[in-house]
């Protein structure tokens, strides 16, 4: 099957082939993986995977991005489940701070960020899609050994 199968924004099967520290292989079709970046397996943190992925579970996934030029799709679980409820929350900036120490220190946080080098989330994501291909051509290798 070929990449073209699948459309970004559309919501497939699959299953859990693999798990790493950063995220969790998902087998689409017998050709075809892509990859579940831990920040995309549920709404909340999950400090380890492995609490909440095992290999073999049959999974919902939502394709995120496709690279044309090296086939890589990118997955997240958390965008096929409803986010939690929140309870409404009271601005902490509301009542005596005055603006200084309020949301301006926030966006000049935010431009810190930016200007030390953050890459936006798609130059990481083909970053790590990088990775656990090279990661998943190494264990194919020892397998056919």
């Amino acid at each position: 099957m070929s990449v073209e199968q699948y459309e970004v924004g559309s919501i497939v099967e699959g299953k859990i082939t693999g798990i790493k520290p950063f995220g969790a292989f998902v087998a689409l079709d017998e050709n075809k993986q892509g990859l579940v970046h831990i920040s995309e397996v549920a709404h909340g943190y999950v400090k380890d995977i492995n609490e909440a992925l095992t290999v073999g579970d049959e999974v919902q996934v939502k394709v995120k991005s496709i690279d044309e030029s090296s086939g890589k799709i990118s997955l997240s679980i958390r965008d096929t489940q409803a986010a939690p409820e929140r309870e409404e929350k009271k601005s902490s900036y509301s009542g005596g701070g005055g603006s200084k120490s309020g949301p301006r220190n926030n966006n000049t946080n935010n431009q810190k960020n930016q200007n030390q080098g953050f890459n936006t989330l798609e130059d990481k994501l083909k970053d790590w899609l990088k990775q656990s291909n090279e990661i998943q051509a190494d264990l194919n290798k020892r397998i056919r050994k």
